[in-house]
């Protein structure tokens, strides 16, 4: 059998998989000695990729060649040891291994009739992590294309258990507005979710920080009360544990007794920070999470697997049933853990092998280490500035390193420019209790002291213009 280009012969496979093996090794070992940014010829690229007419088949290899290259060229890369950016981190090697493994097989998780061993260990791993969080031993969880979905899914399960018939009529089951709380700081993609749900992005509740970045416990008390007192229908707190723009943990144990008293849904979004939880040394920065009523971890992000990765865990089983609960009759069973009756998703890639791999190789305390590492990092970079007469502005905690330049120097906006344009790394502008700051971050596994000292000099050359 000669196979064709859809589908090769055995013999050809494993041909272009030990082909495709070699070139990605050489294009990382690329990557990693050259620019951090892209080195991009747009008006090139458009002329190329129109050519792509589909009309005559191109040769495999070619398009190897060619798709290797556009990612070469076309893209930030975020598996660069100097990419100090967003929580996008180079993935491990396991959860590399799990993408090609899930590729092949391609389970669809929507049943546990289809797919029965996919589903056991999404289901085994989301079960850990949430008792390592000290979530209840019967909290559930599942994988999720990301925080996002992850998120959204607690102020669905939130709306559905403040008034049970949100589920057949929608916020007009509610007596009055239905309200919830943020962090000033937190990510705005709650609000995308506010209009999702049909409550309205006038529903989100921007709760103000302390001054050190965290939400302020007393201003939210006081903002509850008085939308009490309005007429509206408080159904739930988030409070943050590792913000986008500093890594702040909100006060998770006052957050969490403030929902007590109040009686509303507690959720802990701790996409970044929930990967504390592998550390024995740093776990303990977030407790009172255990009180949490639901939580979302990304494993993409500090877990360090593969993109498109998320996790929504709750101590609330029935809740979920409760929100997503759907019947029909094509699908192989009805069974209450079929994961197309409790999540967002119907067909479902086999994301969570990602984790079980990471995990299963490494073991907590390997994850442990690679947290911990991280913020030594930070903390390197950190020291490294303030000798420079930097202003650390967020403290540092975390792998997050907020900075502010000595006074004289050019703004915030053109430092970080001059370092993203000049390929050697990338760092990003963020704002932090009212002004500007440049925000990096620690997020390669393989970062090391030489490349935290090269962005050091890095940003005090173009600090001074």
């Amino acid at each position: 059998m000669t196979g064709s280009a859809l589908f090769p012969s055995s013999e050809q496979r494993l041909a272009w998989t030990n082909r495709l093996t070699e070139m990605l090794s050489a294009a990382e070992l690329r990557m990693a000695q050259g620019s951090v940014t892209p080195t991009f010829d747009r008006d090139a690229f458009a002329a190329e990729l129109a050519g792509f007419d589909f009309d005559q088949p191109v040769a495999f290899e070619q398009l190897l060649e060619w798709t290797l290259a556009q990612m070469d060229h076309g893209v930030v890369h975020m598996t660069h040891p100097r990419y100090l950016g967003l929580f996008n981190p180079a993935p491990s090697f396991p959860a590399q291994c799990a993408d090609r493994i899930a590729a092949s097989f391609n389970p669809q998780l929507a049943t546990a009739t289809t797919s029965p061993a996919a589903v056991a260990i999404e289901a085994h791993v989301a079960g850990l992590l949430a008792r390592r969080i000290g979530l209840a031993a019967d909290a559930v969880g599942h994988f999720t294309s990301g925080g996002s979905e992850a998120n959204n899914t607690a102020l669905i399960c939130a709306l559905t258990r403040s008034e049970p018939d949100f589920a057949a009529s929608g916020s007009r089951a509610f007596a009055g507005q239905p309200v919830f709380y943020i962090s000033a700081d937190s990510h705005l993609a709650w609000i995308k979710f506010a209009h999702m749900a049909g409550i309205g992005r006038s529903a989100v509740r921007l709760v103000a920080t302390d001054g050190a970045g965290r939400m302020s416990a007393d201003v939210l008390e006081r903002a509850i009360a008085a939308d009490r007192g309005q007429g509206c229908v408080p159904v739930m707190i988030v409070a943050t544990a590792g913000t986008t723009s500093a890594g702040m943990i909100d006060p998770l144990a006052a957050c969490g007794a403030i929902a007590r008293r109040c009686g509303v849904w507690y959720h802990v979004d701790a996409a970044w920070g929930g990967a504390l939880a592998a550390s024995s040394r740093l776990r303990g920065k977030l407790a009172g999470i255990e009180a949490a009523d639901s939580v979302t971890i990304d494993a993409h992000k500090w877990f360090a697997t593969t993109m498109g990765c998320g996790m929504f865990l709750t101590a609330h089983p029935r809740a979920l049933l409760a929100a997503f609960n759907v019947t029909t009759s094509y699908m192989p069973t009805a069974s209450a853990i079929d994961p197309y009756m409790t999540t967002a998703q119907w067909s479902r890639r086999f994301v969570g092998l990602r984790l079980f791999l990471s995990l299963a190789a490494a073991g907590w305390a390997g994850h442990g280490a690679h947290v911990e590492r991280a913020v030594e990092l930070g903390h390197r970079l950190a020291e490294r500035m303030r000798e420079q007469g930097w202003t650390v502005a967020n403290g540092a905690e975390l792998a997050v390193v907020c900075l502010r330049p000595p006074a004289g120097s050019v703004t915030v906006r053109e430092i970080v420019g001059r370092v993203v344009g000049s390929g050697g790394a990338w760092i990003s502008a963020a704002r932090f209790e009212g002004g500007d700051v440049i925000r990096a971050c620690v997020t390669h596994g393989e970062t090391s002291t030489h490349d935290i000292d090269a962005v050091a000099t890095l940003l005090e050359r173009a600090r001074m213009g």
